[in-house]
């Protein structure tokens, strides 16, 4: 049986974006259970939203399987700083980097900086993303749905487009959908509409980059323990958060980061175009 925190978990609520560090219970990076084993020996990879979440998680264990990594991120500062310390205690050179990934200037600048000091990049995870919850579609502002779209979809084309010039045959991207993608929730409308075009952005994708030998997947989380949790939702959803998925909990970041090694990995070198649920037991269509 699952040790991790099960709901009733305890009210809170903060400011977008949120921060680890004032979650109640903590989430769980793996800073104690992730053992590499050199899978990503050599690797260099970019991450956005590795500031915490799941990006922190991803970046943790890729530096545990021996690459180095770019970190991605709005402003949450210090947390940047924390996962900065786990690639480097893991003995992996960790660039991070603050910015808005609306701006396609700053993608193709993140792009550049990866391939100055890396010299190459070999994995790309668009894992960044921006939510809202809304009772009512008139509710939602032109701007909300504007910056959903800019954070989660018009980025992940940008960094895409300047990444592939730089990949080598081998190479991975890992885009990170939702279970809201097959199964949207309604308050979530703006992000699950997202997630969805996500979904079919990486399967177009995929088709459209296997003769280059790069291969192109998604993973497609259900309920986790991220600090977007209590940033984005109401106190009550976020008390039972994870109760409604057959585990009767959410997951923790730590859980996914296996699927992202896996993708990134060259074991999984006939893998494309592919979608994998990490969703606590609730099926995706």
């Amino acid at each position: 049986m699952s040790k991790e925190p099960k709901p009733p978990f305890p009210s809170q609520k903060q400011s977008p974006p949120g921060s680890s560090a004032a979650m109640d219970p903590p989430p769980d990076y793996g800073e104690a259970s992730y053992r590499g084993s050199g899978r990503l020996e050599g690797k260099r990879a970019i991450i956005t939203g590795a500031d915490s979440g799941i990006g922190r998680a991803v970046a943790l264990a890729f530096a545990r399987e021996g690459a180095d990594v770019l970190v991605s991120y709005y402003n949450e500062h210090e947390d940047a700083r924390e996962t900065k310390r786990l690639v480097e205690d893991a003995g992996r050179k960790c660039l991070i980097e603050a910015g808005d990934i609306q701006d396609a200037a700053h993608c193709r600048a993140l792009v550049q900086k990866a391939v100055s000091e890396f010299r190459r990049v070999d994995v790309l995870v668009n894992n960044a993303a921006h939510q809202a919850t809304f009772k009512d579609i008139t509710e939602i502002s032109d701007e909300e749905w504007d910056v959903t779209f800019r954070t989660n979809v018009h980025a992940m084309f940008y960094l895409t487009k300047a990444c592939v010039p730089h990949m080598r045959e081998g190479s991975s991207i890992i885009n990170t959908t939702s279970i809201n993608a097959d199964t949207p929730n309604p308050t979530l409308l703006a992000y699950a509409t997202t997630k969805g075009a996500i979904q079919n952005f990486t399967a177009g994708l995929a088709q459209l980059l296997a003769e280059k030998g790069i291969r192109v997947n998604c993973v497609a989380p259900g309920p986790i323990w991220t600090p977007l949790i209590p940033a984005t939702m109401p106190k009550e959803s976020v008390k039972n958060f994870g109760k409604q998925v057959p585990m009767k909990r959410p997951g923790q970041p730590k859980e996914l980061a296996p699927v992202y090694v896996m993708l990134a990995s060259d074991e999984a070198s006939y893998v494309s175009g592919a979608t994998v649920a990490v969703t606590g037991g609730k099926p995706i269509l």
